[in-house]
């Protein structure tokens, strides 16, 4: 059995801020899940796609100040790089290794959303792992 990624979760300093900005720069939906009311934490599922699309979903919660984590790299795939890396900026993210041609795969950037949180983009054009080796 393989060790599969499944799940990915994204802290904050300012829940409504993450949320209007992965809503809106990426068209995630955000959903309540969880709240401390109910004897949990306060959590926010973040639907990234349909079932039938390839992806996982993850969530989102306040960043414990023990314990901050600026740190678990995740890659979104997006149809048109330039067009992502518009949205970050337009969001209050910003932009930390401009656009690159990865040779068998497409177009990949780095960025920071509004918590600090680095995450990547990546534009399939192609995908030919012979490339990578």
């Amino acid at each position: 059995m393989a060790s599969r990624v499944t799940h990915f979760e994204i802290q904050a300093d300012d829940i409504e801020r993450a949320k209007a900005f992965y809503e809106k720069a990426f068209g995630w939906k955000v959903e309540k899940w969880m709240s401390k009311e109910k004897g949990g934490m306060d959590y926010w599922g973040l639907v990234s796609g349909t079932e039938k699309e390839l992806g996982i979903n993850g969530g989102l919660y306040q960043r414990p100040q023990d314990n901050p984590l600026h740190t678990f790299d995740c890659t979104i795939q997006v149809d048109d790089i330039d067009q992502a890396v518009a949205a970050v900026k337009a969001n209050g993210g910003t932009i930390r290794q401009e656009k690159m041609e990865m040779p068998g795969l497409g177009w990949f950037a780095k960025a920071t959303d509004t918590e600090g949180n680095i995450f990547a983009l990546m534009q399939m054009t192609e995908y030919k792992p012979e490339v990578l080796v």
